[in-house]
C-alpha cells in the first residue's frame, strides 16, 4: 500500500505540469491568434476604406458642336460617335445610339454634367450639306442654334499603378449586371456570412467527379478579399487567411457595400501595362459602351471573364471565351431565366467586341502633357483618388489629321528609314489651346514622349527671332535693307574659329533682308545676329515664349541651341498670334467626380513684342513658302491658301524640322533619329511633308494677312531696294513701320512714257 501512495503523490506532479504546459500552450496560441485576428482586422478595414472609392482623374476632349455652319464632314461625325460609343439603331432606343440616312444623322445623345451645366438626355436630327452642318433641329422639326455632344474620355491620370477603374455605385448598377453576377458566382451571396460551407462541398464535389478544378468555392466576398489583399499564391494558409478576412470583412460592411465593392474591383483584363479592374470599364474595353447599354449575351461574356481573364480574353482566344459565355447562359437557363429557344438565339451570336480596346489612353502624348500640367496644382494622391474631371481642348478629329500625316510621311521614306522618328504639336492659333499632339512613330504607344522631350538643335527655326529682333528697330532695319552674305569668321572663346557655310555653298553678297530670311542663308543671318548683338536675340526668343536658357555663343544663331517641339512651338505661336504671348493650354477646367468645378484656366495674353514688326516677319515668312525655302508646301495646299512657315534642318541633317501656321491652326513638326544619327533630310524634304499634309487635311482657314496700325505699304525696286511704282518689272510691294521705307526712287523705275508702255507690254503678254 505505501507504494501505491508514492505512485499516485507522483503522478500528480506530471499531470499538473501537463495541465500547465497546455495552459501555455492555449494562452501563446491565443495570444497568437488573438493578434492574427487584429492583424487581420487592421488589414481589411484599412484596404476595403481604401480601394471602394478609389477613382483616377479622368482626361475628357473637348465636346463636339453641331450648329448651322459648323465645318464637318458627314465621317468625321461618324468617326467621333465611334470614340464616344454610340451604336447604330435605327429606333434611338437608348441614349448613345445613331442613325445615319445619307446626309442626315439622328442622334439620342446622351446626359452629361458639363462644368458649368448639368446636360440632359435628348433625340435631334443632323442635317449635313458637303462639308458642313446644314441643319439642327429637334424631332418634332423645330430648329436649334446647337447641340453639344458629350466629350469622350482620352485617358487617365495614374501617378502609382497602372490600374484603370470607371465606378458605378450599386444602384445604378444594371440590374441584369448584378443578377447574372450572383447567379453564376455566388447564388447565396445575401444569406452566407462570407463563407459558403455549402459552396465548397459542392465545389469539391464537382471537382472530384470531373477530376480536375471545375469550379471554386469561393463567394464573392472571398474574392474581393483575394483580390484587395492577398497575392495569387496557392496554399491551405493562404486560404486560412482569405476565410478569416471575409469574415472580417462582413462584420465591419454591408452585403451591399462589398458587393458594390466587388463590381468595381473585380480584374477583368489587361491591356498593355494597365489591368482592367471593374465592370463599368471592362464595358468599355471590350465593347466601347457604358455598363447600360450592354445586351444579355454581352453581360455574360463579362460575368464568365471573372473566372479566368487572361485564359478566356476574348481578342485572343475567341473560342474559349464564346465557350465560357455560352456556358453562363446555359446556367441562367437552368435556373429559369432563358427558355431553350432564346438560349439558342443567344448563344449563336457573335461576342460583338469592338474592333479594338476602346479603352482610355489612347492618346497618350497628350495626356502625358496634361498629367505634367495638373501635377503643377495637385497632389498626386487626388489625382489618384478623387475622380477629378479634367476637360481639354483636345479635339480627336485634328489629332486624327496630325497622326495620318506623320505616320504616313514616315512610312513614305520606306525600309532605308525604317527607325526614323518624329513628332507633331497642334495649337489653335487664336487662344494657344493645345489640341493634338503626336510623340512618335507609333502614336498611340505611351513610350518616350518626343513632343516633349525630345531636345533636338533646331538649326534655322530659330532665325525669325533674330530678324523680328532687326524689324523692331524700323530706322536701323526694314524689309528692303540689303545686308551682308560674305564669309564670316568669329572667335569662340576657346580660341576655336566658327565659320559658318550657306547650306549651297555659295555666297550671295548683298541680299535684301526678306529674302534672306525666305532663303534661310545662314551666312546673313549670322552676321545680323552679331550685329544686333546675341543678348538682344535671346532676350527676343524670350518675349516669344522660349523660357529654356539658351548658350550666349555665335552658333545659336543658326540653331546649335537645343529645344523640343513643344518648346520650338511656343515660339511660333506667339508669331502666329501677331506677338501676343500665351502659354500653350492642355486644361481649362477641373471639376470632382460630381461634377463640381474646382478650378478654372483662363488665358492671359500679353503683347510681348511689337505687333507692326511681327506683321513685316510674316510677310517673309509668307514669301518663305511662296518663293524660299519652303516653297514645296503647294505641292498639296491650293494655290490661293495663304500660310506662313519656316524649315529648318541641324548640322549633318540630323533634325529635320518645319513649323508654320494658317487662319486655325499652328503646327510643329520634327523628324529624325533617337541615336542622333544623320536622316539626310532637310526640313523640306522631311518634316514640311507631314506639315503640308496635315494643313491640306485639317485647316479650313487661310491666314488672315490684314494691315495693321503703324504699317504703311510701298512698291519697292527689289534690284536697289528703293522706291517704285507699281508698273515698274519686278515691283513688289512691301510692309513698312512708319515712315521707315525708302524715300529715294530707283533710277530704273523712274515714270517715263517707254517705262510705262513696256509695263502694258509685260501685263498683257
Amino acid at each position: 500500500m505505501p507504494k501505491k501512495k508514492s505512485s499516485a503523490r507522483k503522478r500528480q506532479p506530471r499531470r499538473f505540469f501537463r495541465f500547465q504546459t497546455l495552459f501555455k500552450l492555449f494562452v501563446v496560441f491565443s495570444v497568437v491568434a488573438f493578434a492574427f485576428l487584429i492583424y487581420c482586422d487592421i488589414q481589411v478595414r484599412s484596404a476595403f476604406s481604401d480601394v471602394r472609392w478609389q477613382q483616377p482623374a479622368k482626361v475628357y476632349a473637348r465636346p463636339l458642336i453641331l450648329a448651322p455652319g459648323v465645318p464637318l464632314t458627314p465621317q468625321e461625325l461618324e468617326y467621333e460617335l465611334g470614340l464616344l460609343g454610340y451604336q447604330n439603331d435605327s429606333r434611338l432606343r437608348y441614349p448613345g445610339s445613331y442613325y445615319r440616312q445619307q446626309m442626315t444623322f439622328a442622334l439620342h445623345y446622351r446626359d452629361f454634367a458639363f462644368p458649368d451645366q448639368q446636360r440632359q438626355a435628348g433625340r435631334v436630327l443632323v442635317h449635313f450639306s458637303g462639308d458642313s452642318v446644314r441643319r439642327v433641329e429637334a424631332m418634332g422639326g423645330e430648329p436649334l442654334e446647337e447641340v453639344v455632344l458629350e466629350p469622350t474620355v482620352i485617358g487617365g491620370i495614374y501617378p502609382n499603378v497602372q490600374e484603370d477603374r470607371l465606378l458605378v455605385r450599386l444602384e445604378n448598377t444594371p440590374r441584369m449586371l448584378v443578377e447574372v453576377l450572383l447567379q453564376v458566382e455566388d447564388k447565396q451571396f445575401y444569406e452566407h456570412f462570407g463563407i459558403s460551407p455549402r459552396g465548397i462541398a459542392r465545389a469539391m464535389l464537382a471537382n472530384l467527379k470531373a477530376g480536375r478544378t471545375v469550379q471554386g468555392g469561393s463567394t464573392i466576398t472571398q474574392q474581393l478579399v483575394k483580390n484587395v489583399l492577398l497575392t495569387r499564391e496557392r496554399s491551405l494558409w493562404r486560404k486560412f487567411q482569405e476565410m478569416v478576412m471575409a469574415l472580417l470583412l462582413e462584420v465591419h460592411y454591408s452585403k451591399d457595400e462589398i458587393l458594390e465593392a466587388y463590381i468595381n474591383q473585380v480584374y477583368l483584363g489587361q491591356e498593355g501595362s494597365r489591368a482592367i479592374h471593374g465592370f463599368a470599364l471592362a464595358a468599355r474595353h471590350y465593347y466601347n459602351k457604358p455598363l447600360e447599354e450592354l445586351n444579355l449575351a454581352q453581360t455574360a461574356m463579362l460575368v464568365g471573364l471573372v473566372k479566368g481573364p487572361s485564359y478566356y480574353a476574348p481578342w485572343r482566344h475567341e473560342q474559349r471565351a464564346k465557350e465560357r459565355r455560352n456556358l453562363v447562359l446555359a446556367e441562367l437557363a437552368e435556373a429559369g431565366w432563358l427558355s431553350q429557344a432564346q438560349l439558342k438565339v443567344q448563344q449563336a451570336q457573335s461576342l460583338q467586341l469592338a474592333k479594338s480596346s476602346a479603352l482610355e489612353g489612347v492618346f497618350p502624348a497628350y495626356v502625358d502633357l496634361v498629367r505634367r500640367q495638373l501635377r503643377r496644382d495637385y497632389r498626386n494622391a487626388d489625382l489618384a483618388t478623387e475622380g477629378l474631371r479634367v476637360f481639354t481642348p483636345f479635339d480627336p478629329l485634328v489629332q486624327r489629321h496630325a497622326e495620318q500625316a506623320l505616320t504616313a510621311t514616315l512610312d513614305g521614306f520606306g525600309s532605308r528609314q525604317s527607325e526614323l522618328q518624329g513628332a507633331m504639336t497642334v495649337t489653335s492659333v487664336d487662344n494657344a489651346d493645345v489640341i493634338a499632339m503626336v510623340g512618335g512613330r507609333r502614336p498611340r504607344f505611351a513610350g518616350f514622349n518626343r513632343a516633349l522631350d525630345a531636345l533636338r538643335p533646331v538649326g534655322s527655326l530659330i532665325k525669325p527671332a533674330i530678324y523680328l529682333t532687326a524689324l523692331q528697330e524700323p530706322h536701323s532695319y526694314t524689309l528692303s535693307t540689303f545686308i551682308d552674305d560674305n564669309p564670316i569668321a568669329v572667335k569662340n572663346p576657346d580660341g576655336s574659329l566658327w565659320k559658318p557655310t550657306n547650306y549651297d555653298e555659295e555666297f550671295h553678297g548683298r541680299v535684301m533682308l526678306h529674302e534672306a530670311l525666305s532663303r534661310s542663308y545662314n551666312l546673313a543671318a549670322a552676321r545680323l545676329g552679331l550685329e544686333l548683338g546675341i543678348d538682344k536675340v535671346l532676350l527676343t526668343l524670350k518675349k516669344l515664349g522660349v523660357q529654356r536658357p539658351l548658350p550666349a555663343v555665335p552658333a545659336m544663331l543658326l540653331g546649335a541651341a537645343e529645344l523640343s517641339p513643344i518648346e520650338v512651338h511656343a515660339m511660333y505661336q506667339t508669331l502666329a498670334a501677331n506677338g501676343r504671348l500665351q502659354s500653350l493650354r492642355a486644361i481649362y477646367a477641373v471639376t470632382d467626380s460630381r461634377g463640381q468645378l474646382l478650378a478654372r484656366y483662363p488665358q492671359k495674353p500679353r503683347q510681348t513684342v511689337d505687333q507692326a514688326a511681327v506683321h513685316l516677319l510674316q510677310y517673309a515668312m509668307i514669301e518663305t513658302v511662296r518663293e524660299g525655302t519652303g516653297k514645296a508646301v503647294y505641292q498639296s495646299l491650293p494655290a490661293d491658301y495663304r500660310v506662313a512657315g519656316k524649315t529648318g534642318t541641324s548640322n549633318d541633317f540630323r533634325d529635320s524640322w518645319f513649323s508654320g501656321f494658317a487662319g486655325d491652326y499652328a503646327a510643329t513638326v520634327w523628324l529624325g533619329n533617337d541615336d542622333n544619327s544623320p536622316t539626310g533630310l532637310t526640313g523640306s524634304a522631311g518634316a514640311l511633308k507631314a506639315w503640308r499634309q496635315f494643313m491640306a487635311g485639317a485647316s479650313r482657314q487661310p491666314m488672315p494677312f490684314q494691315p495693321v496700325e503703324g504699317v504703311t505699304y510701298r512698291w519697292i525696286d527689289p534690284e536697289n531696294g528703293r522706291g517704285s511704282h507699281a508698273w515698274c518689272e519686278g515691283a513688289r510691294q512691301m510692309p513698312f513701320i512708319g515712315g521707315s521705307w525708302p524715300t529715294q526712287e530707283s533710277p530704273r523705275c523712274v515714270r517715263t512714257l517707254p517705262n510705262i508702255f513696256q509695263w502694258f507690254r509685260n501685263v498683257f503678254d
